[in-house]
């Protein structure tokens, strides 16, 4: 007894399957993943589509140049950059720094903060955790916003409760995106990933934005197999959510979330997975005496 216990215990642990949905920062989290002893299954539930072009990108530095904004929100430092890189294809950088500079300009967390200093524009107002909108909405009840107009660049997809509070305070409000978030137009390796978690193969899932699960799960169902992603998910599977909006909508679809980081930022979450998969690895196993 006790040497096939010993037996058990000095057993080869396989390196825990992770899958990731994340794009552009897809190979930074899997080596984090393989870092912490597990094996990362990229697999990009979204594609970026560009919205603007260098006409439009003209037409917004001239509005901001000339005053015609109050107030400018950043979502996302993709967007940041996205707006700087096209006013230095057209040659208007300095102007766009400048116009930024003489507004209100709002920050939704670290990333757009960051991204904004890096072209010297120090953001009046910046969200706090879990950088949300509801976070936004927060860091704008500081300033009256009846009547001011007010430019909200948009992330992949519209923030609706952001847009309608900003109207519901009277704002004069401005949506734009410079990009938009789209399903892959090839979805083969998404089927590929909802048979591999169906049959058990793969361990765990991070979600680092909720349209990810979204996407993911529109695939399932055009497979016949939504019931099945969601029974499987929470039957064998550990699924982590980088923040409670992504948590919000993995509970929405019946989903068991496991693991969500206290700093709701891709790194710590990536972490606390490891961490948590390792706990489950080393916990000991009822079926086994103590020695």
């Amino acid at each position: 007894m006790a040497d096939s216990r010993r037996r058990a215990d000095c057993a080869i642990v396989t390196p825990p399957k992770v899958a990731l949905l994340e794009a552009r920062m897809s190979h930074e989290l899997a080596r984090l993943v393989e870092k912490h002893g597990g094996d990362a299954v990229c697999v990009p539930a979204l594609e970026d589509a560009p919205e603007v072009d260098a006409d439009t990108a003209s037409t917004l530095v001239t509005s901001l140049a000339g005053g015609s904004y109050d107030v400018v929100v950043f979502m996302t430092g993709v967007t940041v950059s996205l707006l700087f890189e096209l006013a230095e294809r057209i040659g208007r950088r300095p102007e766009l720094v400048a116009a930024l500079r003489s507004v209100t300009t709002v920050a939704r967390g670290p990333k757009p903060t960051a991204a904004l200093r890096g072209f010297g524009v120090t953001p009046t107002l910046t969200a706090l955790e879990s950088f949300t909108s509801a976070e936004v909405i927060d860091a704008l009840a500081s300033i009256e916003l009846k009547g001011r107009r007010v430019l909200l660049f948009h992330y992949g997809e519209r923030s609706e409760s952001l847009a309608e509070t900003l109207a519901a305070r009277q704002a004069i409000v401005h949506e734009q995106w410079l990009y938009r978030w789209r399903i892959p137009a090839d979805t083969s390796a998404l089927e590929r990933l909802v048979v591999s978690i169906v049959g058990g193969q793969i361990d765990a899932l991070a979600i680092t934005c909720q349209i990810q699960f979204r996407h993911l799960f529109q695939v399932a169902r055009a497979m016949g197999l939504d019931h099945d992603l969601v029974r499987t998910l929470n039957a064998r599977m550990v699924v982590a959510a980088v923040g409670p909006t992504c948590c919000a909508v993995l509970q929405t679809h019946g989903v068991d979330v496991h693991v969500v980081p206290e700093h709701p930022k891709m790194g710590p979450m990536i972490v606390s997975l490891m961490r948590h998969l390792e706990r489950a690895a080393t916990a000991p196993r009822p079926d086994l005496e103590p020695s």
